[in-house]
């Protein structure tokens, strides 16, 4: 929405614990060291995140539960710089 100052993103306000919410709930992928990363980033750095981080984390919840537990072990690379950067970062939260 555009007004007198400018665009204003009324998602990152009001609607930023609802966000959260479905997030944490997607998030949950039924094995308890992913539940645990993906908990931990949501909680310390999605509010500050960038628009950038927040698509890479979307990005990073719609892979399946097998690569991104090869991605957080260490035994592949994720398919691209973004991804691997964000799975780094999580990874550094529980070291």
């Amino acid at each position: 929405m555009d007004g007198l100052f400018g665009r204003i993103d009324f998602r990152m306000s009001h609607d930023d614990d609802t966000e959260l919410r479905r997030l944490r709930w997607r998030s949950r992928r039924g094995m308890r060291e992913l539940d645990r990363l993906f908990e931990g980033w949501l909680d310390t750095h999605w509010r500050q995140s960038s628009a950038e981080d927040r698509d890479t984390f979307l990005r990073l919840l719609d892979s399946e539960d097998d690569r991104l537990w090869r991605w957080f072990l260490g035994h592949e690379d994720a398919p691209d710089a973004a991804l691997q950067s964000l799975v780094e970062r999580m990874r550094q939260l529980n070291a």
